[in-house]
């Protein structure tokens, strides 16, 4: 029998943006790792030894760019994959005996004028057991803006990794892409059997589309989910708690299994049962949606492009490039009466 606890850590950011110089923002980038060092042992302890999959917000070691020039948050605080803040983050997995997954922005030497962002997830030994880019993004380059070289470099499995592990199957994706659903389907059909989520997303009570599409795609994949939300963004210019609480753990059938409120806390945590997961995706159903996918039927719907590959390929990443991009795709598509004309 696989199960275990899974606990969507919901942790308080606090914004380099402001900070007078890269030092100091460089600074608080290891002092955030420094608090989730502290955090993740108590939630070890009060989880019990079954504690071993801890996932954390979107943003939580800088915040987002908000309109930073590209190239001063690549300097300030994108990090190197072998640089100091994530052998930190690494040893508290291993101190912790936990996979961790954090979401940070990170450089490539293959790719020195830009960055990506990207889920990590380190195993309880510390080492990296999947290292996942960022695909869909308005704010961030992405590997699908540079498809042909990243592919050539990389290869598909490190654009779609899925990590076998004793806790399960597990993949990561970021924040808004929980929206996407062929990108979860993606994963579902390379076996992912957990959905690793870092988000930021607003709190709102009235009407919450993110929160529906989490349930959505955990029901449609047969997958758990767990998605950590930041608690609180310090000192931020938008409203501190515009985005804080929610964080939740969902499980195969959609049941949203808990479900914190706001401020840092590990009450999002619940058993994931990978042994009931299998044997549910393993029977003849109605239900068992993941094996009932007729898709030779879209094939050609999916052969188009929308979104163009490549886009920063022969240019350095600016802060209108994918609004223009995307006004030139809505324009593409008017004029194919894929979308209809605003007659406003």
């Amino acid at each position: 029998m696989i199960i275990y606890r899974a606990c969507a850590l919901q942790t308080a950011c606090h914004p380099i943006n402001a900070s007078p110089d890269k030092e100091t923002a460089r600074g608080m980038i290891l002092q955030a790792i420094e608090r989730i060092a502290r955090l993740v042992p108590g939630t070890k302890h009060i989880g019990g030894d079954d504690m071993k999959l801890v996932v954390l917000p979107e943003y939580v070691l800088t915040n987002f760019s908000m309109g930073a020039p590209p190239d001063k948050w690549r300097d300030w605080a994108a990090l190197d994959v072998d640089g100091p803040e994530y052998e930190a983050l690494a040893a508290v997995a291993q101190d912790n005996g936990i996979y961790l997954c954090v979401n940070a922005y990170e450089r490539d030497e293959h790719f020195p004028d830009t960055y990506f962002q990207a889920c990590v997830i380190f195993n309880d030994a510390g080492e990296v057991a999947l290292r996942y880019r960022r695909l869909n993004s308005v704010f961030t380059p992405t590997p699908h803006d540079y498809w042909d070289r990243y592919l050539d470099l990389y290869g598909l499995e490190a654009v779609f990794p899925v990590a076998d592990t004793p806790l399960g199957k597990l993949c990561a994706v970021a924040s808004e892409e929980m929206q996407y659903p062929e990108l979860i389907r993606t994963f579902a059909l390379r076996g992912a059997e957990v959905v690793c989520h870092p988000c930021a997303d607003p709190l709102n009570l009235a009407h919450n589309p993110k929160n529906v599409m989490k349930q959505a795609r955990a029901i449609e994949n047969l997958v758990y989910v767990v998605s950590a939300n930041v608690a609180t963004h310090k000192d931020f210019p938008m409203g501190e708690h515009t985005c804080d609480g929610g964080s939740r753990v969902i499980d195969y059938t959609g049941r949203v299994l808990a479900e914190a409120g706001q401020g840092e806390t590990m009450t999002a945590a619940a058993d994931i049962n990978i042994s009931a997961l299998r044997h549910y995706r393993s029977r003849p159903d109605i239900n068992n949606f993941l094996t009932r996918q007729r898709t030779d039927l879209y094939r050609d719907t999916y052969a188009q492009d929308i979104w163009p590959k490549n886009t920063l390929a022969d240019r350095s990443p600016s802060r209108d490039h994918m609004a223009g991009v995307q006004r030139d795709v809505i324009a593409r598509l008017k004029a194919a009466g894929i979308i209809a004309g605003d007659d406003s």
